[in-house]
């Protein structure tokens, strides 16, 4: 089988007879299949992902499909899908069955896509590193020492060793941008309130994002247009009509800004430092114009974002009690054993920490040293990220400091994973879209990630200048 970097070029075969959406879908889980080691799945949707291939084939030879015909997508293990199991990677959700489908899932869904499976993930997205699942870590294809990054590894590793075409992630603090960088595929983080979060087991709700994960641009511009717009079960959304971007055009000229000690930090590993600069070069030499700001807020966004986290993880993991659905302890007798017993069965390390962090910086004692700070804070950093934006098309920055790292490298230090998402946080913190572009490979092999930012509401632009940066790169 012909492996396919885009949708389009999926469609112009399919309607030339050349392919079929069956042997699309038979194709990725010959690739699942050989390659289960890399425990990107959590369950694979096989015979129904055939017979909907099936059906949608019909529509190709009647001139009826969908926009979707032949992508097979993988879906992290966050995203409802009705008469699916759905759990977070979570023990707590044992043998839970969706009753519906997130606004995401059937968008893609009428435009005839074709789910192949769950993705494993960080336990409720709560990682850096896809090492905090209750189901093991999944590796990267690239080299398997190493970690995919998280909380979206599973669904990065899926596309990343053509186990799917593309795939859908979560992103609270760069849970799609940082594993798209440790990969080698682009992926979006979209405006806070573009796309729908109906249907999303909820970490943190005032920065969970859906956004995709795909190996071309084009993809991600397609899957974005399909899945935006209102929607009545979310109301943080914004209410306009849900953009039609069309092909991603550079621009003639451009005005980027450089985060100075994204570049020059002390942590920034030396390949990923070279690589910036090889860029930088390249966009001044073509007569793009650079600039850098000194952002002194640095040091406070990651405290802030998991003071923040941790807060909204403890009000919406309250919901998993034992009562309901998911997993209740065999061991409860009364009511209270029932809560606590089931909660720490159920709940891994990860989770309970930022549970109990949460907890400690809502309580009346800590609320207004930490939670109410932080979001004055937060507040700070939006207005500073304007103020950066209103004088550039985009703000410029690595997508991680470093390459992958090695799997257990800083599993035993929670501030040291914690640090991982320096420089993807502030996209979530000012709700501003954010993408993941690949820029080559370090001397080992390894996949490096260039960031851009731009502000709210402006993803046309985003991929515009994305598209500047994948020539540039070549």
């Amino acid at each position: 089988m012909k492996h396919y970097s885009r949708i389009s070029s999926i469609r112009e075969d399919l309607n030339a007879g050349h392919i079929s959406c069956v042997s699309m879908v038979e194709y990725y889980l010959k690739n699942i299949e050989s390659q289960q080691h890399l425990n990107a799945f959590l369950e694979v949707w096989g015979e129904e992902a055939i017979e909907r291939a099936k059906a949608i084939d019909e529509k190709v030879k009647a001139g009826t499909a969908g926009r979707l015909a032949g992508c097979v997508i993988a879906l992290k293990d966050v995203l409802a899908y009705k008469d699916h199991r759905v759990g977070s990677s979570s023990k707590i959700l044992e043998g839970f069955t969706s009753i519906y489908s997130a606004t995401v899932v059937q968008r893609l869904l009428d435009e005839d896509a074709i789910f192949i499976g769950r993705t494993n993930c960080d336990e409720f997205a709560m990682g850096a590193s896809n090492e905090n699942s209750a189901f093991g870590p999944v590796l990267n294809a690239v080299d398997n020492t190493r970690v995919p990054g998280g909380s979206s590894g599973g669904s990065a590793v899926a596309v990343q060793a053509k186990m799917a075409h593309v795939a859908l992630g979560t992103d609270t603090g760069g849970s799609i941008r940082q594993p798209a960088a440790f990969t080698g595929l682009y992926g979006l983080k979209p405006t806070y309130g573009l796309i729908s979060r109906w249907g999303l087991l909820a970490y943190a709700s005032s920065f969970d994002q859906v956004g995709p994960m795909t190996q071309s641009l084009e993809d991600a511009v397609l899957l974005t247009e399909i899945m935006a717009g209102p929607d009545g079960q979310d109301a943080t959304m914004y209410q306009q009509a849900a953009p039609k971007f069309g092909l991603p055009v550079a621009p003639a000229k451009a005005k980027f800004a450089v985060m100075r000690e994204a570049v020059e930090g002390e942590g920034i590993d030396a390949e990923v430092k070279q690589m910036m600069l090889d860029l930088i070069a390249k966009l001044e030499a073509a007569g793009h114009e650079i600039t850098y700001f000194d952002f002194p807020l640095l040091d406070y966004m990651v405290p802030a974002y998991y003071v923040l986290t941790t807060a909204e993880a403890s009000s919406n993991l309250s919901r998993y009690s034992g009562m309901l659905y998911g997993k209740r302890s065999a061991s409860a007798h009364d009511l209270d054993s029932t809560y606590t017993l089931s909660r720490t069965e159920g709940f891994g390390e990860e989770v309970k920490r930022r549970i109990m962090l949460g907890t400690f910086v809502l309580s009346s004692d800590q609320y207004d040293a930490y939670y109410d700070k932080a979001q004055r804070v937060r507040q700070v950093i939006r207005m500073e990220t304007e103020k950066v934006l209103a004088g550039v098309d985009a703000i410029l920055l690595p997508t991680t400091s470093t390459p992958a790292f090695k799997l257990g490298e800083k599993a035993a230090n929670p501030v040291a994973m914690y640090m991982a998402d320096l420089l993807t946080v502030q996209a979530n913190l000012a709700g501003n879209p954010a993408i993941s572009i690949p820029a080559g490979t370090t001397e080992a092999g390894l996949p490096m990630g260039v960031q851009l930012m731009t502000g709210l509401l402006e993803e046309k632009a985003l991929f515009d200048l994305s598209k500047l940066l994948e020539e540039t790169l070549g």
